[in-house]
């Protein structure tokens, strides 16, 4: 996997055609809360900032509880619907804060300006409908497509994300499809309404291994095809690799290293990066060499510790230092668009991707 991975960085950094190009989706200082049980509201992400540009792919990785789906369930407006709020912190969408319009103005630009991939696609497809009944609702309601017409591009969706008869199929329900197939429909939904932005929250989680690299093939394909920019969220970071130019590596709600992927995976300046990293199955290892492991576990909101919220489980805690303020992120030795969360990152050496 090292080798397979190192070769996905060095392709997908390679061809990075986005240039200085305007930011198409740019989160500045981004705060989300839940209600606490205990009363009141509990910060769930904190102070969050990065920013893709048009065409661009992006990763959130971490692990679970790390503030990904939050994150990026807020980038679509949806963070009421989920029972928390955007406390503080602007999301900008195209050059507009989406942040300060309506939740109407957001329910219009999903669609035709951004469009989501949720985790378990059979559960987001309505049992009562056939699949092109469902692709057809959101092409009428944004595209102001006839029904016949709507149908058409229903089957024309189809099509491209390689769903065989298509013609034929369009009027099957989603029970028909396999989970692959249901994932394969919800990535033909979102994209009917040519949006510039896709989100895809773990799409290959509940996947087998070979319809995970069937889905990842048709998400590469589908850049290339219709320059829509990609807001992919994982824990893997070897799918990653192959899929993604820039990484949000997240922790406990927050930033922990934000960089372009061949220095994330090459050159990680966080522990927690680095840990991933080494995580990673590898072919090749001898059988008497096991993974490595990050002790312990997130911590929830609400019992984030004062210092590094990573120290508890930092083999390169310091007390005294790591401990004593909560950290910023610093922009490392100068490097441009290279950001890490850790009071010792310049003078860390930590392990990366080895070929």
């Amino acid at each position: 996997m090292a080798r397979e991975t190192a070769a996905g960085v060095s392709a997908r950094t390679g061809n990075d055609a986005t240039g200085a190009a305007a930011d198409l989706l740019r989160v500045e200082n981004l705060n989300v809360e839940f209600p606490s049980p205990s009363g009141g509201w509990q910060t769930t992400v904190q102070d969050v900032s990065f920013s893709l540009k048009p065409g661009g792919s992006m990763a959130l990785v971490g692990e679970s509880g790390s503030g990904k789906t939050v994150t990026s369930v807020a980038v679509m407006g949806l963070t009421g619907a989920t029972g928390g709020r955007i406390a503080s912190g602007r999301i900008v969408f195209d050059g507009k804060d989406l942040t300060a319009g309506t939740q109407k103005q957001w329910r219009d630009l999903r669609g035709p300006g951004m469009g989501m991939i949720f985790q378990q696609p059979i559960r987001s497809l309505n049992p009562a409908f056939t699949v092109g009944d469902q692709i057809a609702e959101s092409v009428r309601k944004h595209l102001g497509m006839n029904r016949k017409q709507a149908r058409a591009r229903a089957v024309e969706m189809l099509e491209m994300v390689q769903i065989p008869r298509a013609a034929q199929r369009v009027d099957e329900y989603p029970h028909a499809f396999s989970g692959g197939m249901c994932q394969r429909v919800m990535i033909a939904m979102v994209m009917a309404c040519n949006p510039r932005l896709l989100i895809a929250d773990e799409p290959t989680t509940a996947l087998d291994v070979t319809v995970q690299e069937r889905i990842l093939e048709l998400l590469r394909d589908l850049q290339e095809q219709t320059g829509v920019a990609l807001l992919f969220v994982s824990h893997d970071l070897a799918v990653v690799a192959e899929l993604c130019q820039q990484v949000v590596v997240m922790y406990a709600g927050e930033v922990a290293e934000n960089a372009p992927s061949e220095k994330i995976f090459f050159n990680p300046r966080h522990p927690y990066t680095s840990g991933l990293i080494g995580s990673i199955p590898k072919p090749g290892l001898n059988t008497d060499r096991r993974l490595r492991a990050i002790p312990g576990g997130i911590p929830a909101p609400g019992t984030w510790p004062h210092g590094c919220r990573f120290s508890s489980r930092c083999e390169f805690v310091e007390p005294g230092r790591c401990d004593v303020a909560h950290p910023g992120l610093i922009r490392i030795d100068g490097a441009a668009e290279h950001d890490v969360r850790c009071v010792r990152a310049a003078e860390l050496s930590l392990d990366g991707v080895t070929v």
